[in-house]
């Protein structure tokens, strides 16, 4: 009997932990702003593959506390203020001049899921004037993933995305392409770390990219032995 109770109890733990890995953090916002106009961004956390976007008094852990950045062409970065909707969190900015603006979080979660240490991050981008390329060495994520360009991208154009793990290229590892329609495959990042695909259908995709390794050692007083970091980043398309 006792051995039956601890196989139930394994397999309850190993559901949870397989859930908590499948989500993500993800930021949403128009890819392209201008000037003096009010700019909305919206964070979520769920699963954007089959629009699961929970509500935010079910974030795991603290993820909600998380802390939005916003860096500005010239300028120092600073932390935006966000508000709660029940199922996202929203902030706002003004851009002020031309160039690219990043918007990132990077969330290390206070529990551990089972024996693992998990760490959540997204990035996003809006560009302002003429499009232009995405300086990841200029983003201090750990874990980031991004498209080589902020712009709007066509259907069957293609995208070019870069995985950089702590200012080296994330080799041979999956990423993962959730399109607006519930579409999503899998690719394998080259010795570059750069995938390519077409889009399909038209409206808002995102990518996301993880790095798992066993790794033992204590977080808030309780031990660890494996960490795991995921990485979101969503642009649009349109037809």
């Amino acid at each position: 009997m006792k051995t039956c109770k601890l196989l139930i109890i394994t397999i309850l733990i190993t559901f949870s932990a397989n859930k908590l890995f499948a989500h993500a953090l993800w930021i949403e916002t128009n890819t392209v702003g201008k000037n003096g106009l009010n700019h909305e961004v919206k964070i979520f956390y769920g699963e954007y593959a089959t629009n699961e976007k929970e509500k935010t008094q079910k974030w795991y852990s603290d993820v909600k506390e998380f802390s939005l950045w916003l860096s500005a062409p010239g300028k120092e970065k600073i932390k935006l203020n966000t508000t709660d909707k029940e199922d996202h969190f929203s902030a706002h900015f003004t851009p002020e001049k031309d160039g690219v603006y990043t918007l990132t979080v990077v969330h290390e979660a206070k529990d551990l899921g089972g024996t693992t240490k998990y760490e959540f991050s997204s990035l996003a981008a809006v560009t302002v004037g003429k499009n232009a390329t995405i300086n990841l060495d200029e983003v201090s994520n750990p874990l980031k993933i991004s498209t080589n360009e902020t712009k709007v991208y066509k259907t069957t154009s293609n995208v070019q995305v870069k995985v950089i793990l702590n200012g080296k290229p994330l080799v041979n590892k999956q990423v993962s392409v959730f399109s607006p329609e519930g579409w999503s495959k899998e690719f394998i990042t080259d010795t570059n770390g750069m995938i390519n695909f077409n889009p399909i259908w038209p409206g808002r995709y995102v990518i996301e990219a993880s790095n798992f390794v066993k790794n033992s050692g204590e977080h808030n007083g309780k031990e660890y032995k494996a960490e795991w970091q995921g990485a979101t980043y969503s642009f649009e398309v349109s037809k």
